[in-house]
């Protein structure tokens, strides 16, 4: 069973209470709450384990990222993608609309990743880099290559041909 996510107040009340201010919101409205101990001009939100940051607004949880960029570009339907990987930078011009298979795309490399490179693996069986990427949501063999650069090259080219702007490469710089 999948949880739906309360939907987001309307930009009206959005406005009333908070200031962004780069990447941060501020208070600019207390909501009617007793228990709440923050005021006017403080930070909104807190940051999670998982490196997000939520905010609380009349009973409900909200990511702070999707509240932002509803407050500069109103109603969105889908995901919002922040470009640079970091879930803590909620600068509007971090921040896109996305689908769940294009924020997917936009992603660093695995933990359990032993090559390095993204997209990149050993086959141990064929004595060989395996190079393979996601595509509509469905892997895909890209090939083996002997070269670990080569590699590393083919799977650059296949992240920018499948995922044109969500392609994430990774800190590496090629043949680094």
């Amino acid at each position: 069973m999948t949880h739906k996510a309360h939907p987001l107040p309307n930009l009206e009340r959005l406005h009333e209470v908070f200031e962004y201010k780069d990447g941060v919101l501020f208070w600019k409205k207390m909501p009617n709450n007793r228990t709440f101990i923050r005021k006017v001009g403080d930070k909104a939100g807190h940051l999670k384990p998982d490196g997000y940051f939520t905010v609380h607004l009349d009973g409900h949880a909200y990511p702070l990222h999707r509240v932002i960029y509803k407050m500069f570009y109103g109603d969105f339907v889908g995901d919002i993608d922040h470009i640079d990987q970091n879930p803590s930078n909620n600068k509007v011009e971090n921040l896109r609309t996305s689908t769940t298979s294009e924020n997917q795309r936009n992603v660093s490399l695995r933990k359990d990743n032993t090559s390095g490179i993204k997209n990149v693996s050993y086959d141990k069986a064929g004595n060989r880099w395996k190079v393979r990427i996601h595509v509509n949501g469905k892997p895909k063999l890209i090939g083996h290559f002997k070269d670990l650069e080569l590699a590393e090259l083919v799977a650059f080219e296949a992240r920018e041909k499948f995922h044109g702007k969500f392609a994430y490469h990774g800190n590496r710089i090629l043949g680094a």
